[in-house]
C-alpha cells in the first residue's frame, strides 16, 4: 500500500522509512520508491546521496535491484557502503551481488511511522 505525502519533505519520509531498516538488512531503491506516492527510485538515490554527514540515517542499507551497491562519481561512497554493510555482516558474491534471499528488508512499516 502506497502512502501519501504530507506537508513533510520527501527526502525526509525517505530517511523515514531508510531509518527503519535493520543492520544486516538492504533494500532497494525501487522498494522504497514503492511504499510512497509518486516517488521513483532516482529519487531515493538522490535522496540517499544528500544524506548529510553524521546523520542517523543508514543509507549503505539501500542498494539497487541488481543487489550491487550502485557507482558513485568520485570519492570512495561505493568502497564505504560495501565495508558499512560487511560491518553488519552483509556478504557479496564474486559479482560483488548480496543474496536477497538472506538479507533482503521485508519492508515492513512500524505502524507509528509518521508520513
Amino acid at each position: 500500500m502506497k502512502k501519501k505525502h504530507t506537508t513533510r519533505g520527501l527526502y525526509q519520509q525517505i530517511y523515514e522509512i531508510v531509518r527503519q531498516i535493520p543492520p544486516g538488512k538492504v533494500a532497494t531503491y525501487k522498494q522504497i520508491a514503492a511504499l510512497l506516492d509518486r516517488c521513483t527510485p532516482r529519487m531515493v538515490g538522490y535522496a540517499m546521496a544528500a544524506v548529510p554527514v553524521g546523520s542517523d540515517v543508514p543509507w549503505q542499507r539501500v542498494i539497487n535491484s541488481q543487489g550491487k551497491i550502485s557507482p558513485r562519481k568520485g570519492g570512495d561512497g561505493a568502497e564505504v557502503q560495501r565495508a558499512l554493510l560487511e560491518a553488519e555482516g552483509v556478504t557479496f558474491d564474486a559479482q560483488g551481488r548480496v543474496d536477497f534471499n538472506k538479507v533482503a528488508w521485508s519492508g515492513q512499516i512500524e505502524d507509528d511511522a509518521a508520513f
